[in-house]
């Protein structure tokens, strides 16, 4: 009796072994049968002007393509930037016109099925760093502008695509095309509505090239944006995580998000990188620097205007300026927990008032980056620093130092409290197992997506 079960138990797994080989079989072919759409072979429908060429170098620069595509010291558009996933570490591709290794022998259709499709020439669907999702939305003839461009007038360089670090079986790439199909949305023209014409350039430009919400909008467990555009919900630019940076929300809550933050403001914020009260950091100054400085008045009012008439994701009071902290500060009364490191390391640039120096040192009074739930963004910056990206009109760089190896875990966690908790501020206190956690991520010179520098990879 014992032998027929244990003879019936090793055929039902038998059995199930078989299924389950059976359907992954199938699953594998119908990613080979269902191409994703697009033509491979299609040609450029219109000839090659100077007028598109440069359109497509200004898409270029708006969609930011150098920030993945060009590595530390490398050939612009060369690619072999490491970018860091949750399975493992990523490399931009060779987009140069290079026949043998970039994009030279591209047909037309082959370039809008890996842009907007998330399809490679070898019909593999590609990882989603690629933000393909969103660049669903651009339309044909900036695609056809973009292609003229990287064909025409992108310096060629010879330099191969280096594999992922991805182990196996996470490496294999069709189960990818699954993803493809259940998160990428089709390929249409954008239909935004809107009030004017202005903020349906905006939107254009925020949801597609721009491809905004790859760092402001939050991720499912599965790695999709959790939304693609403001019809999707209020989730939509309410805040995310990139490059262990905590992003900042691009809608109207008035403590975390730009409810404080003027059009005209904003404006100058993506020409410059710097305004009156605020400053950009992280990866989104690398965005300022080599993307939107690049972009005409036009457009970044457009954008401005769009993302002021996103609505709060989240109900918030405005931030009331508190002068007690300063007053205190003022008669020498250090008192307060993380005043006196506050006093030593910070005061000279930010104030003792907490609002800093217009258009050099931001101010930390009201700051949305301060209030935020999670202070990792502030803890990085006192721990590695920062430097201010050059501005189209702000050619000055201002660079704030690192304090990693001035201050331990307890000291940044007093300071950044005392921060967090002054002016009106209303962040929660920070622990010092919170410092440690990100002094560990993100080792001193470490690679990453704000890497890119164009006056080292022009050498």
């Amino acid at each position: 009796m014992n032998t027929q079960r244990r003879s019936r138990g090793g055929r039902g797994w038998l059995t199930a072994l078989i299924v389950i080989i059976v359907l992954v079989l199938l699953a594998w072919l119908a990613t080979k049968v269902f191409r994703g759409g697009g033509d491979p072979g299609a040609n450029l429908p219109t000839p090659v002007t100077d007028a598109m060429v440069k359109q497509g170098e200004y898409l270029a620069r708006a969609g930011d393509c150098a920030a993945c595509h060009t590595a530390p010291g490398g050939k612009p558009f060369a690619g072999g930037l490491p970018m860091a996933s949750p399975v493992g570490t990523i490399y931009s591709s060779n987009i140069t016109p290079d026949p043998t290794t970039g994009i030279g022998d591209y047909t037309y259709g082959d370039f809008e099925r890996a842009v907007r499709r998330g399809i490679s020439r070898e019909g593999r669907t590609l990882y989603p760093a690629m933000p393909y999702p969103s660049y669903s939305r651009v339309s044909d003839q900036d695609i056809q502008a973009l292609y003229a461009y990287f064909t025409k007038a992108v310096a060629p360089v010879q330099q191969a695509n280096r594999k992922t670090d991805i182990p196996w079986p996470l490496s294999m790439h069709w189960p990818l095309t699954y993803w493809r199909w259940f998160f990428a949305p089709k390929v249409e023209p954008a239909t935004t509505p809107a009030p004017d014409a202005v903020v349906a350039r905006g939107a254009y430009l925020v949801e597609g090239l721009g491809h905004c919400g790859a760092c402001h909008t939050p991720r499912a467990i599965t790695l999709q944006e959790k939304a693609l555009s403001d019809h999707n919900g209020k989730v939509y630019l309410s805040g995310g995580e990139s490059d262990n940076w905590i992003v900042p929300s691009l809608r109207g809550e008035p403590a975390t998000g730009l409810g404080s933050v003027s059009e005209k403001e904003l404006v100058t914020l993506l020409r410059d990188g710097r305004g009156e009260r605020s400053a950009t950091f992280g990866g989104m100054a690398d965005v300022v620097e080599h993307s939107t400085r690049f972009m005409n008045d036009d457009d970044l009012t457009a954008i401005a205007r769009y993302l002021k008439a996103l609505t709060p994701a989240r109900e918030e009071t405005a931030i009331t300026y508190d002068d007690a902290a300063h007053q205190a500060l003022k008669q020498g009364n250090v008192a307060a927990t993380g005043a006196q490191l506050y006093v030593d390391n910070c005061a000279a640039c930010h104030r003792t008032d907490g609002n800093g120096y217009g258009e050099v040192y931001p101010a930390l009074a009201g700051n949305p980056v301060v209030n935020g739930d999670r202070p990792g963004s502030l803890i990085r910056m006192v721990l590695h620093g920062g430097t201010m990206p050059i501005g189209r009109e702000a050619p000055a760089q201002f660079t704030m130092p690192p304090f990693d190896h001035r201050l331990t875990d307890e000291q940044v966690a007093q300071v950044v409290t005392f921060i967090r908790t002054s002016w009106g501020n209303r962040g929660a206190a920070v622990t010092a197992a919170q410092v440690h956690e990100m002094r560990g991520k993100v080792g001193e010179g470490k690679a990453g997506m704000t890497a890119y520098d164009p006056r080292r990879s022009a050498e």
